[in-house]
């Protein structure tokens, strides 16, 4: 049975099972005659592989109420690229497939360098970016939602459920942040969100105090999640992440420009299943391990911008206290597993919370030591103020690529 519950810092928006996804549509298509929808999907070539896509793209036929879908394609070469093209030829609705890897867009990167303003890392962040500076260009969208491509259990009422708080004209709601369950296999995943960020952010509470920013993180139900929309005229300022602090970044960004009554979260998804990733203890720069040290990095640099000062030994009592904390909440998890029927495997789940105790101070040494550091991918207003042709070269260099590998 549905709940609904209500923390008080950001509304919760439940499905309570009471209407069907073809009302849902319905709707989406009367709201999207006065605000048209698109959607980014950032995409690796390998994933055009994997059983989640073509599910992906046949959910995606049966929704009517999109403008535009635009797919962001990371490390392909010519050949992939037009294959990509042909995958996606399917979709019905308006899409185009942005190249990154393209020459014409590797000269406008070389052109942002010159101007100081390139993204420092390939990754989600910097494609998710492109993509929001081509959809800027196109003047033609008041909503946009963005999930991820790795969901093997995607339907299209998570879409729905996902852009329905932003699109419907009668809600003050700017952005939507997409949550579930993240149950699948008979057992227990989402990883890092239950053991690092939950007792990460109990433990700041009781290290740093009381925090609004703290109380606003903590009211989120999976703040991980990839899925989320939120209404165009916000795109121009926001400071997207160049690591893997995105998710968190972007609740950061909200936090920032918006007041909490314009934030929700939505319940998207009553099975959600996706590519895992590695716990990776022996090498930091990659998998959870490197993900986990990103996002806590994000949490520190937030909390120093709002004037918390960070020292060593508030790191090493930060690092004791989360460890605490995680193996408090663990107990937890593991009652809640095994009332459910589900497979827990302690061993496994407290190694996680050591690694993520030494990345907590892994990210806070990083922090300490680099001062300097400017870890956002500049707005596309400021790209724009140094450079006024550079969206409209965006948006020709795309259309370029799209029309010359066919």
């Amino acid at each position: 049975m549905a709940d609904f519950h209500q923390n008080g810092n950001i509304t919760t928006l439940h499905n309570l099972r009471t209407r069907t996804v073809a009302e849902m549509t319905y709707e989406l298509e009367i709201f999207s005659q006065s605000r048209k929808m698109s959607l980014i999907l950032p995409c690796l070539y390998s994933e055009l592989e994997t059983d989640a896509m073509p599910r992906i793209l046949g959910e995606l036929a049966k929704v009517p109420y999109l403008h535009r879908i635009i797919i962001g394609l990371d490390r392909a070469d010519e050949t992939q690229y037009r294959h990509a093209k042909e995958f996606f030829k399917g979709l019905d609705q308006n899409h185009i497939v942005i190249w990154n890897d393209s020459p014409r867009m590797l000269a406008l990167e070389a052109r942002l360098v010159e101007m100081g303003l390139a993204p420092s890392e390939p990754g989600k962040g910097k494609n998710v970016w492109t993509a929001m500076g081509y959809l800027i260009a196109c003047e033609d969208s008041a909503v946009m939602a963005i999930h991820d491509c790795d969901i093997v259990t995607y339907t299209n009422e998570l879409l729905a459920r996902l852009i329905y708080p932003v699109a419907n004209t009668s809600f003050p709601y700017q952005v939507a942040k997409g949550y579930y369950a993240r149950v699948g296999q008979n057992k227990l995943n989402g990883r890092v969100s239950r053991l690092l960020v939950s007792p990460l952010l109990i433990a700041l509470k009781k290290v740093v105090g009381d925090r609004d920013y703290i109380d606003y993180l903590r009211s989120f139900r999976y703040p991980l999640s990839g899925e989320f929309a939120m209404r165009t005229a916000m795109l121009p300022d926001l400071r997207i992440p160049s690591d893997w602090g995105l998710e968190i970044g972007i609740l950061s960004e909200a936090w920032r420009n918006l007041a909490p009554g314009a934030v929700c979260q939505v319940e998207i998804a009553d099975q959600y299943d996706h590519k895992h990733q590695d716990l990776s203890e022996d090498d930091a720069s990659a998998g959870l391990s490197r993900m986990s040290t990103d996002i806590c990095k994000a949490i520190f640099r937030k909390l120093a911008a709002d004037g918390t000062v960070f020292t060593p030994n508030v790191f090493r009592t930060l690092k004791a206290t989360y460890y605490r904390c995680a193996l408090d909440i663990l107990e937890s998890y593991y009652c809640d597993a095994k009332m459910n029927g589900l497979a827990i495997d302690r061993h496994k789940e407290e190694r996680g919370i050591e690694l993520f105790a030494e990345n907590i101070m892994r990210a806070g040494q990083f922090f300490l030591d680099n001062p300097n550091e400017t870890p956002f991918i500049p707005t596309w207003n400021r790209v724009h103020s140094a450079d006024p042709e550079f969206l409209k070269a965006l948006h020709a260099a795309a259309a370029a690529d799209e029309a010359d590998y066919s």
